[in-house]
């Protein structure tokens, strides 16, 4: 039995979701706001924490299975949005902000169930990105001009979801190639992610 599609969210947890979609847009305004990054970064990061801690013990009542769920990606730091439009179809929604200015990369996955590990599956998929480089990711990178890029990104990974619990963990390979703006092969995307489902 497929854990991850659930067409229909009780009132119940409709409000929890709109409370950790609050939470989240206070977070990444936080990010947005925050003079010095680094302190900004990791405030933002333990109220996410504290998000997470207190989701797995209000499921620990009450265990449920997902359609959505909403997390943290590393690398490279990207806020994560996961949601299922299929039994084994997901689309993922990947934002990540730094000085060096910010990407926004979509990608469609499909899911296959590996056998005799309950709620362990693995996926496959692909989409695109674009990004807007500043001056320093100039200076960092030299060799790369700043401004827009755009590509196509693959995935690869392994995806569980937490039996009783609101969490969702994945580790992928996210292999892009800039097409637009600087040309280049970028095979170091992707990682652990952990989300809070709902």
């Amino acid at each position: 039995m497929n854990t991850y599609y659930k067409p229909n969210l009780k009132k119940r947890e409709l409000l929890s979701s709109l409370t950790i979609f609050l939470l989240i847009q206070l977070i990444i305004g936080m990010i947005l706001l925050g003079k010095n990054k680094t302190t900004t970064m990791r405030r933002a990061l333990a109220l996410f924490a504290a998000i997470l801690i207190g989701g797995t013990i209000y499921a620990q009542n009450n265990g449920t299975s997902y359609q959505t769920a909403l997390g943290v990606k590393m690398y490279p730091g990207a806020i994560s949005v996961k949601h299922f439009v299929a039994k084994d179809k997901a689309i993922e929604g990947l934002g990540y902000i730094s000085d060096d200015g910010f990407r926004l990369t979509g990608l469609y996955e499909l899911h296959f169930p590996i056998a005799g590990a309950e709620g362990l599956q693995w996926y496959v998929g692909g989409g695109g990105h674009i990004g807007i480089w500043s001056n320093n990711w100039k200076n960092r990178y030299p060799t790369r001009p700043g401004g827009l890029a755009i590509g196509v990104d693959g995935v690869l990974g392994l995806d569980y979801k937490i039996k009783g619990a609101p969490l969702n963990l994945s580790f992928d390979w996210q292999p892009s190639f800039n097409i637009i703006g600087y040309n280049y092969f970028e095979g170091g995307w992707g990682g652990l992610a952990v989300r809070y489902t709902f």
